[in-house]
């Protein structure tokens, strides 16, 4: 086997891009996920080995589209706006931009659990989590507008203290595993309705999959490197959730686990006692934050991205004194801010507000995957000549089974998520027309 050349200077190789992969992926989710999972049992490992397959699928869509369109910025947005025109990339920049403050709602409440972990009274009341909620994502706002950007070695810190607790109760969890408290279908629900809806939860936590889609001119070797650094990745972030997942539904009773709020902490304490609660709760809650203050930038840079392409309003670009981009941020934080309050108020537990909104995320997050599947073939299309048949063998292959994964996911997101998806898409409309009109009347 012949070792990988060393990467150029100032390029990234196949060892740093695959932590950008797994990285940027493993973040909340797995913290939440096997809580909402339990009532599942073994039948969301079904859910984990199709979405992992599904998002390999979707990964190798962003890699082919790195490769062709090396000098586009802003990931899908770019892609499709290159391959279906100005209204594709208008839905799909919104579409987006709705995904990234859904999302951080649910990093927030996923943040709020785990500090439960050292303030039980976050777990009793739902005035004091919706507060500090409410607090903790305006914080991380302040800190974004005033352009504070994390070092590499406060991002490795983060990165050791998120995965060393999940790594050591994984562990711990396989060798001491009960086989009585893994069922495969607790509830009995039908698999046809179980699987869709565990593969709706467990992709949340393989979104960020297209932040291996760098710009093909920063990586050395872009057609080989992104494409495995993209699948490799994928496959350690999926080792780790899966085997987690099981670690915890063998480690406790499956009522009990759906009624964790910190599933990581209490498993922890089951097994080594109190200072284990504790220093688990305190990595989720790092690791919470760390990925809440990476990801809330980016809910300014997206629509600021669309307005200087003239389909988003022009005050999305406007930047303070820091060069932030502040009324996206502030925007969406006040949308984080009115869902967080609605869904607090409504009485829902922390595990079931954190499931609403990754299902919001996620249903918002996945059209814009499904749209960049049929946005390689698009491309491709329109540079035809450049491709001998056999080149298109392998990505009709994963372009067409990225789109059928997306849209099954999609389905078993619900009705009611599914709905309040369209309903925000369509909202977007009359912006759209507004910024129309705002062009014609400038042309």
């Amino acid at each position: 086997m012949n070792h990988a050349p060393q990467a150029a200077k100032g390029k990234l190789g196949i060892w740093m891009c695959t932590a950008l992969v797994v990285g940027n992926m493993i973040g909340s989710g797995v913290f939440l996920l096997p809580a909402s999972l339990a009532q599942y049992g073994g039948a969301s490992l079904i859910g984990w080995v199709i979405t992992s397959l599904g998002a390999i699928c979707l990964a190798l869509v962003f890699a082919r589209l790195a490769t062709l369109l090396p000098h586009k910025a802003g990931g899908p947005y770019a892609y499709i706006h290159e391959g279906f025109g100005d209204f594709a990339g208008f839905l799909i920049a919104w579409g987006y931009w709705i995904a990234l403050w859904a999302g951080n709602a649910a990093l927030t409440v996923a943040g709020v659990s785990y500090l439960g972990v050292f303030f039980p009274r976050l777990n009793d009341s739902n005035l004091a989590a919706g507060a500090t909620a409410i607090g903790l994502i305006w914080l991380v706002t302040w800190i974004n507008s005033r352009g504070a950007q994390s070092s590499g070695r406060v991002a490795i810190v983060t990165t050791l203290i998120k995965l060393l607790p999940l790594a050591g109760v994984t562990v711990a969890g396989l060798l001491y595993l009960n086989p009585d408290f893994v069922q495969f279908n607790p509830q009995h629900k039908p698999l046809a309705e179980a699987i869709p809806a565990t593969m709706a939860l467990t992709l949340w936590a393989f979104l960020g999959l297209e932040s291996a889609s760098v710009p093909a001119g920063d990586v050395e070797r872009p057609e080989r490197t992104i494409p495995r650094a993209t699948v490799l990745g994928t496959l350690i972030a999926a080792a780790l959730y899966i085997a987690s997942t099981v670690a915890l539904q063998g480690l406790m009773p499956a009522a009990t686990l759906a009624a964790s709020a910190a599933p990581f902490a209490d498993a922890a304490r089951s097994l080594w006692g109190e200072w284990a609660y504790y220093a688990v709760g305190l990595g989720a809650v790092i690791s919470c934050f760390g990925a809440l203050n990476g990801w809330c930038l980016m809910q300014g840079h997206i629509p600021a991205a669309a307005a200087r392409d003239k389909l988003f309003p022009a005050f999305f670009k406007r930047e303070n004194a820091a060069g932030v981009p502040i009324v996206g941020l502030l925007l969406s934080t006040l949308l984080v801010t009115i869902l967080l309050a609605c869904k607090y108020a409504g009485g829902d537990s922390g595990v079931q507000i954190f499931e609403f909104v990754i299902l919001l995320a996620t249903a918002t997050t996945l059209l814009p995957y499904a749209f960049c599947a049929m946005a390689l073939l698009a491309v491709m299309l329109q540079r035809h000549r450049q491709f001998r048949p056999r080149d298109w063998l392998s990505p009709l292959a994963f372009s067409g089974g990225g789109f059928v994964f997306a849209l099954w996911t999609i389905f078993g997101s619900g009705a009611e998520v599914v709905m309040w998806g369209v309903l925000l898409l369509l909202a977007g409309l009359p912006v759209y027309l507004w910024q129309l009109r705002e062009n014609i009347v400038k042309a």
